[in-house]
């Protein structure tokens, strides 16, 4: 069985810590580099719930895409969630390591996932690392449909592919134009439409859109924006993050037991339709 620190040297060659945005919290948060390690999770949050599941796993790591401490802490007391999450990890030897940005840019990454999940054709990378000589890596990804489709027959097949959550997809544009081109961002993508408006694509998905930015966003084109749940955009990655570990594993003769959680942990619960007799249409 390999090591902790054999595991987590493979993981950086995935996802260099170096390549994480300063802000950022990568690596490993917790285990000890000599431990050995046979069974693996990933998920996204590090989150008590997921945590508990890891246990009950007999995971030896846990690999989520969020960072559990972000901007720093001083204490770890079992009396805050957090604090809570470090002692469950601590008493039953699970390691905990963190691929966020570095991910999210990462060539495959977070965006490359959520395509392959809408079955959208990557063509490359929506904002470009300018270290990449290959000009591959980068945030969000720029894709194309095989065939076009509806506005309204693109967001039926962004609901059924991605995990179900209360908030569903939301969208903002004329259901009925047609979408040969799309940008992905897994994750709050608001902050790209500059680059959005710039490749000229016909819609975007991403999650966390806010009013403002939409609205302004709707005046200066057609562009059809779809807003999917945070954690359903950056789930995929775990399955993609999974399956690259699997194949490093066989590669070293690990043996590794690689599982994805299938557990929601977006934080919204439900959902009340406004009243309407077409979701994609004016109110009554």
């Amino acid at each position: 069985m390999p090591r902790l620190s054999e595991v987590i040297a493979a993981l950086e060659t995935l996802w260099p810590a170096a390549r994480a945005e300063s802000w950022d919290a990568v690596g490993t948060v917790a285990g000890d580099p000599d431990q050995e390690v046979t069974r693996v999770l990933f998920a996204v949050d590090p989150v008590q719930e997921i945590v508990d599941e890891a246990v009950k796993l007999g995971a030896d790591l846990l690999v989520t895409h969020h960072p559990l401490y972000l901007r720093g802490t001083t204490t770890v007391a079992a009396t805050h969630f957090k604090g809570r999450v470090v002692h469950t990890l601590i008493k039953n030897d699970i390691a905990l390591h963190v691929a966020h940005t570095n991910a999210d840019t990462a060539d495959p990454g977070v965006s490359d996932a959520l395509a392959g999940a809408l079955d959208l054709r990557v063509t490359g990378p929506l904002v470009p690392d300018p270290t990449d000589p290959e000009g591959r890596r980068g945030l969000g990804r720029l894709c194309a449909l095989d065939h076009p489709l509806t506005v309204r027959a693109f967001v039926a097949r962004a609901a059924e592919r991605l995990p179900a959550t209360a908030q569903g997809i939301r969208v903002a544009g004329d259901p009925e134009a047609l979408v040969r081109t799309v940008a992905v961002s897994g994750g709050s993508g608001d902050s790209l439409f500059d680059h959005v408006r710039a490749a000229g694509v016909d819609a975007f998905l991403t999650a966390d859109l806010r009013h403002h930015p939409v609205s302004e966003a709707r005046a200066h084109s057609p562009l059809a924006l779809l807003d999917a749940a945070h954690w359903a955009t950056e789930w995929p990655w775990c399955e993609l993050a999974a399956s690259q570990l699997d194949e490093i594993s066989d590669r070293h003769g690990w043996d590794l037991r690689v599982h994805v959680s299938k557990t929601v942990t977006d934080p919204w619960t439900a959902h009340a339709a406004s009243a309407t007799s077409d979701p994609l249409g004016a109110p009554n």
